[in-house]
Parts: structure tokens; sequence; C-alpha cells
């Protein structure tokens, strides 16, 4: 009985650290999931040093950009660098992946995107800030 207690107070435990992470506020360098902060190390494969660039670069392009109050012109210069990362990753999977359905996915996933990307930069041109 004392074991069970014990692993049930430990699950319980991981459980709230687990929660309380996924609720913490992310810092503008990051997103849940990528760690900003690992450069690739050697051991990395070519593929994951590349998944890392494309991750660091979207990262890039998103925190440099400064909000200026216009929701609509901040998500379109935010995703803009997102978009791009998604492009950069799909054209990872396409050098590097194996599986025919998310080889498909990638190639939708950069037709998808670069439409959007020109449609945002199009509009952001059309719109000048204020």
């Amino acid at each position: 009985m004392k074991r069970t207690t014990t692993l049930l107070a430990l699950v319980t435990a991981l459980c709230s650290a687990t929660a309380f992470a996924q609720t913490a506020a992310p810092s503008h360098d990051s997103m849940p999931g990528i760690k900003m902060d690992k450069p690739a190390a050697e051991s990395d494969s070519p593929s994951t040093a590349a998944f890392q660039a494309a991750d660091h670069s979207m990262m890039s392009g998103m925190s440099n950009i400064q909000y200026t109050g216009d929701a609509d012109r901040d998500f379109v210069a935010h995703m803009i660098p997102h978009h791009e990362g998604a492009v950069e990753m799909a054209k990872v999977e396409l050098k590097y992946g194996k599986d025919a359905q998310l080889r498909k996915l990638a190639k939708d996933i950069i037709a998808a995107q670069d439409k959007e990307i020109a449609f945002m930069k199009k509009w952001l041109a059309a719109h000048p800030q204020k």
C-alpha cells in the first residue's frame, strides 16, 4: 500500500509540474517545444540542424518585429516569418524525409504558405503604417 501511495504521489507531482509548465507564459523568444538556446551539436543529424536553423530564423524574424498597436498589421507582420518558417521546415522534410504522405503534406504546405506569404506582403504594402 505504501508503494502505491508513493507512486500515486509521484504521478500527481509530475502531472502538476507538467500542467504548470504548459500554462506558464512563454518568453518572447521561444515557442513551446522549441529550444532557442541550444545550438546544433556535432552529433545532431543534418535534418536536426536544418530544423534548428529554420526554428531560429522563424523566431528571430518574429521577435524582431515591433508591435504597432494595429492588430491587423501586427498579425500580418508576425505571420510572415511564421509562415516562412513553416516553408523552411517543409523543405527540410522534402530533403530528408522518407514518408510519402508527409512529403506530400510538405509540398502542400509550401504551395499554400507561399501564396499566403505573397498575400500578406501585398497587404502590408497596400496598408502603410500610420
